[in-house]
């Protein structure tokens, strides 16, 4: 399959094809494949097997769970330039939570036994993702911190701030596009108590606010705010 000059421009500025072989990575670009997937359109379902490494080339992705009586719980945002799933490709189990587009989002798509190959014979690629694991295991970590010991303006802003952990998300530009309502999913926050977080962020000269979107102006500032 032919990849698009859009999808090898953007494996060629993620990190982790740098650290194969050539002959690697003639390899992975031929099995690669890119995917369009609308708003609203579920990338992966709970409860199915995997199938492979999930890179988002444009737009977001919402790693979520939706509970019996339809409530929504979001465990975390996919931006652009970012990759999810590894650690459900380590394990042959269903998944245990929904990945839904955003908004209109252009995915590459790794086979998982693309992945797992890589992570026989590559000793830089095992280190990579080993790294990036830990980076994931830490924002998790982080966000029930926050939940627990800040209030929630300090949770909102260290939830815009975990969007741009440069390992997780690498080359991101300062403007996110993201609702509030999404923000308010991840941080388990209503929506109006969101909204006065983030006027009152944009008043600390963190953050400029736009039409579903947020530009950060000080990510050291809402990573320490408090």
């Amino acid at each position: 399959m032919t990849l698009s000059d859009e999808a090898l421009g953007f494996l060629e500025r993620c990190i982790w094809p740098s650290v194969l072989t050539h002959s690697e990575r003639d390899v992975v670009f031929s099995e690669v494949r890119e995917q369009i997937y609308q708003q609203g359109r579920f990338v992966c379902q709970r409860n199915e097997i995997p199938t492979g490494w999930i890179g988002v080339i444009d737009g977001f992705l919402r790693v979520q769970a939706t509970a019996s009586d339809g409530d929504l719980v979001m465990f975390t945002g996919v931006t652009s330039g970012g990759w999810v799933g590894e650690g459900s490709l380590l394990k042959i189990e269903p998944r245990r939570y929904e990945i839904v587009a955003t908004r209109d989002t252009k995915t590459l798509h790794l086979p998982r036994a693309t992945f797992l190959r890589l992570l026989d014979t590559s000793i830089p690629f095992n280190r990579f993702i080993l790294n990036h694991l830990n980076e994931r295991l830490s924002q998790f970590i982080g966000t029930m911190m926050f939940d627990r010991l800040l209030e929630p303006t300090a949770r909102v802003a260290r939830c815009i701030a975990s969007l741009f952990n440069p390992t997780l998300y690498p080359n991101m530009v300062p403007a996110l596009r993201i609702s509030q309502e999404e923000l308010a999913w991840m941080v388990g926050l209503s929506r109006p108590r969101v909204n006065q977080a983030l006027k009152s962020l944009q008043e600390h000269n963190l953050i400029k606010l736009g039409y579903s979107s947020i530009t950060v102006v000080d990510l050291g500032g809402l990573t320490q705010f408090e």
